[in-house]
C-alpha cells in the first residue's frame, strides 16, 4: 500500500471520492466548509481544500482503476511516502480541530516547526512571518506544490530537529 496523488479533472474530486469509497479503496479528500450564495440563498457547502487533488492509498492497480473512471487527469507518483504521510496527517489534524485553513503560497523548504501549546498543539508545518505581529503556520504538500495556512502566535511553535 502506498500513497498516490490523483490530479482530477475540474470539479470531479467529490464524485471520484464517492466512487473510490464504493469500491472500498482507501483515500483522503480534505474538505473545508464554506458559505456560498446562490441568488438570495445562503448555503454551507463542503469544498476540497486542494481543488483538483485527491489522495489515494492503495496499489498501482487501484490507482490505475481510478484513472479509468475518466475523472482523473493524471496520477502523481509519490517518491517520499513518509513525508507525504506526515503532510497529510498535519492537514487532517488541523481540519479535525476546526482550524480555519485557507490557501497560501507554496514555500521552498525551510525549517519545520511543531506547535507546542494551544489549540493547534501537535500540528507540524512551516512558519511564515507576514507582518510584525502576525505569523502563519503553513501546511504544505510537496507532492503537488500546494499549501494552506492558519494564523498563529509565533511564540507557540518550536523548531523540529
Amino acid at each position: 500500500m502506498q500513497w498516490f496523488v490523483l490530479h482530477t479533472k475540474s470539479r470531479q474530486e467529490k464524485i471520484l471520492a464517492a466512487d473510490l469509497a464504493m469500491r472500498g479503496v482507501d483515500h483522503y479528500l480534505p474538505l473545508v466548509r464554506r458559505m456560498r450564495y446562490y441568488g438570495r440563498k445562503k448555503v454551507e457547502v463542503d469544498l476540497p481544500l486542494f481543488p483538483g487533488y485527491l489522495f489515494l492509498r492503495g496499489t498501482h492497480d487501484q490507482a490505475y482503476d481510478a484513472d479509468r473512471t475518466e475523472r482523473v487527469a493524471r496520477i502523481i507518483q509519490v517518491v517520499d511516502q513518509s513525508r507525504l504521510e506526515w503532510e497529510i496527517e498535519s492537514v487532517r489534524k488541523a481540519l479535525s480541530r476546526g482550524a480555519p485553513l485557507g490557501p497560501d503560497a507554496y514555500m521552498q523548504e525551510g525549517v519545520r516547526v511543531e506547535v507546542r501549546s494551544g489549540p493547534w498543539r501537535g500540528l507540524q508545518g512551516y512558519v511564515k512571518r507576514i507582518k510584525k505581529n502576525c505569523d502563519r503556520l503553513v501546511l504544505q504538500v510537496d507532492a503537488f506544490g500546494k499549501a494552506v495556512s492558519l494564523e498563529i502566535d509565533g511564540s507557540l511553535v518550536e523548531p523540529l530537529n
